[in-house]
């Protein structure tokens, strides 16, 4: 079995950075080597970060429709629910993330995702069996 992988916003966003960015190219080679796998895993609250900074970066809307598409086609995408609004509360109490992070985290954790990748949370943090991964660090340990 193939394990899934969470990719937060903030990895999607290095996408359509400036070329010039070494973390574009990153996020790029990195959802691209784990695009046909079919193991990404994202959330609809991840759509709509990237869709409004892509808003804020002067996109056009028929160009975001194609993000969305596109994200849509290459991601499992874990739905939202009530329960996961519940869980990300118990884990803003517990660990003190941030309301957006929670969500995001109970959502992988919710999905069975094995790796979280964020540049927005702790490197190597394990969160009921889910570890954080920040791509973009070269001492981070590599996703198996």
């Amino acid at each position: 079995m193939i394990d899934k992988i969470f990719v937060d916003s903030n990895v999607w966003i290095y996408l359509f950075a400036d070329g010039d960015n070494p973390k574009c190219n990153l996020a790029e080679k990195f959802i691209a080597g784990n695009a046909a796998s079919n193991i990404i895993v994202i959330s609809y609250q991840v759509i709509n970060e990237v869709s409004n900074v892509l808003k804020r970066k002067n996109f056009a809307e028929p160009d975001i429709r194609l993000v969305i598409e596109n994200m849509a086609k290459i991601c499992v995408i874990q739905d939202y629910s009530k329960d996961i609004a519940l869980f990300a509360s118990s884990l803003r109490e517990k660990h003190s993330f941030s309301f957006w992070d929670s969500h995001i985290v109970a959502s992988a954790i919710t999905a069975s995702c094995k790796y979280l990748t964020s540049e927005d949370m702790h490197d190597g943090q394990m969160i009921n069996g889910v570890s954080i991964k920040n791509i973009f660090n070269p001492d981070s340990h590599k996703i198996e």
